[in-house]
Formats: structure tokens, C-alpha cells, sequence
């Protein structure tokens, strides 16, 4: 049975504001949980970005739904040793409940140590070994790792859950899907697209699940809900691999100057018509995403948490 969650913002919301919607999201029928991870946010104007493993010790003590990184790098900014032993502490935290997605990041998060940003090619052979040292600290044993790109000495998880944390590989490409399907316990991305998921599915996927994030701008007026859409998050259509490669959240305002308001408009949508927010959602459900993890862009927050309790989510159920 498809799940539908919601997606938390760390670019756009501090950690109060998180926990809050987390709270209602679950009162709202919410099944589940994304949380974004982030040193920086994509501009200035969303304007946050809490440390995530902070947020999710909060979240553990105020929800009982599951959580998903969406998505951690763990491969440059921090060392995947470091991230084994977060995510074996948030499993413990949720009781169990607790997804690691991992990606191959971005240079503007991932930059700030002064590393040389790497080529999609050696970014996913670090993302693949980080990988393979978070799965072997958490079998809790003490193991010494050597690499080509990682050092290990000596280290051992004692803070674990039961079973080991799933870890999610996301993917917005074939080469990254198919990576995901040969590495991953389960896939994430961004997009309804049916060859990706087949990429996913094809190359080692098969039933493992997926998830997908999306965004709307739900407002009782659509122009202003469009708005703000563009306002923050115009970064969202930027073509080719400029997510990838621009360094600042500065940069990404610059980009996003050249990315029209109806372009944002073909992805999020923008109003308060609960027909057209299910349409959006259920586009992911049709190409066969198992859950998808919805994001309010918009100040009107009650009004959105109440349109999908009451119209949008009985309509997807």
C-alpha cells in the first residue's frame, strides 16, 4: 500500500518550526517522515539550515512515524564512520524507525572544508565505499578499513538498533539509478519518471522500495502561492548539473534569476484546489513510487496540514 509522508524542510525552517510540523503532519494523517540535510540552504531567502541529527533526537521524542534522511552525503563534509554512528543513534532514537538516504551530494553543502569537489564518477565510487564502511560498523564489531578513499582504525558502533539501518540510495539519472539498484536497500528521488525507476528496478532494484519528495505551494490565492514558490525555490528547475556544481547559496540566486515563474509552475503546484494537489501526487504513485513525501512551500501551513487531512490525502487512500 503506497504511504503518503511529508517532507521536512531544513533549508526553508528552523528546528522548532520542524518538530511543530512534524507534530501536525502526523495529527493530519501523515505516514511517514522525509527531513532534508543540509550545511547550507540553496539561497538566502529560505534562510535556515539546523544541523539534522539534532533535529531528528527531537523529532524521536515527539512522533512515532518513521524518518528518512533526504538526502545525506556521507562521503566528504563528514566522514562515513561519523555518519554510521549518527544513524545508528537516531535508529535507536525512533526505535527502529529510521532510514539512512544517502547521495553523492553537492558542492554547494559538501565544499566547506576547502575538499576539491569531485567528478560524478569518483563521487559515486566515495558514496559506494562510504556505503560499505557504514554497513560493516554497524554489524558492531570493531573493524580497521583500508580503502581508496577511506580510513578506518580500530572503530566500533556500541549505540545500535536490532537490525541494521536501511540505507536508500538516491538517484536522478540512469547511472545513479542503476548505482542505487546495485548498492541500495531502497531508492530515492525527486521525479514521477518511469525510465529511472526501471533503471532502478533492472539493475539490482527489483521490489526494494522507493521514495520520492515533491513540492506544492498550497494558498488560498494561487498567484501568491506561485509566488513564493518561485521566491525560494526557482533553484529546483535549474537545468543540468548546476544543483551539483555551484558552490554558494549566492550562486544558486544568481542561476535562479534566469528560471521564469511558469517553469516552476509545471513541477509545483500552486492554489488551493485539493484535486490538483492529489493529481500532483498521484502522478508519483502511477509510475510506481511506493511512498511520496510532500513539502508546503507557502507561509499557510495550518491551511495546507488541514486541506490534506480532510481532501487531499482520504482522495489518495
Amino acid at each position: 500500500m503506497p504511504k503518503i509522508g511529508y517532507f521536512l524542510s531544513c533549508e526553508q525552517f528552523g528546528p522548532v518550526e520542524l518538530v511543530e510540523q512534524a507534530k501536525r503532519a502526523e495529527a493530519a494523517g501523515f505516514e511517514a517522515l522525509w527531513i532534508s540535510d543540509h550545511f547550507h540552504p540553496w539561497n538566502d531567502a529560505q534562510g535556515q539550515s539546523p544541523f539534522v541529527w539534532g533535529v531528528i533526537g527531537a523529532l524521536s521524542q515527539v512522533t512515532s512515524l518513521p524518518v528518512t534522511t533526504a538526502v545525506t552525503c556521507p562521503t566528504i563534509r563528514i566522514h562515513p564512520a561519523i555518519i554510521a554512528q549518527a544513524a545508528a543513534t537516531a535508529a535507536v532514537q525512533l526505535g527502529g524507525r529510521f532510514v539512512l538516504g544517502v547521495g553523492s551530494g553537492e558542492a554547494l553543502n559538501e565544499h566547506v572544508l576547502g575538499d576539491p569537489w569531485p567528478s560524478v564518477g569518483v563521487r559515486q565510487e566515495m558514496l559506494e565505499e562510504s556505503i560499505d564502511v557504514i554497513r560493516k560498523l554497524h554489524k558492531g564489531e570493531e573493524i580497521s578499513y583500508h580503502g581508496k578513499h577511506y580510513e578506518v582504525q580500530e572503530a566500533r558502533i556500541y549505540t545500535l538498533p536490532e537490525k541494521p539501518v536501511p540505507i536508500y540510495v538516491s538517484g536522478f539519472g540512469p547511472q545513479g539509478a542503476a548505482l542505487a539498484g546495485r548498492i541500495g536497500d531502497g531508492f530515492c528521488t525527486t521525479s514521477p519518471d518511469e525510465e529511472l525507476l526501471k533503471a532502478f528496478r533492472d539493475n539490482g532494484g527489483g521490489d526494494k522500495p522507493t521514495q520520492a519528495g515533491t513540492k506544492v505551494s498550497w494558498d488560498r490565492d494561487a498567484d501568491a502561492g506561485l509566488k513564493e514558490a518561485h521566491r525560494l525555490w526557482a533553484n529546483e528547475s535549474l537545468p543540468g548539473q548546476l544543483a551539483q556544481i555551484l558552490p554558494r547559496p549566492k550562486d544558486f540566486e544568481a542561476a535562479s534569476t534566469l528560471v521564469p515563474p511558469d517553469k516552476v509552475a509545471e513541477s509545483v503546484t500552486c492554489g488551493d484546489d485539493s484535486d490538483k494537489h492529489a493529481a500532483q501526487l498521484r502522478q508519483y504513485l502511477d509510475a510506481g513510487i511506493d511512498e511520496v513525501y510532500v513539502q508546503q512551500i507557502g507561509p499557510d501551513l495550518e491551511g495546507f496540514f488541514s486541506a490534506y487531512e480532510k481532501e487531499v490525502l482520504p482522495q489518495l487512500r
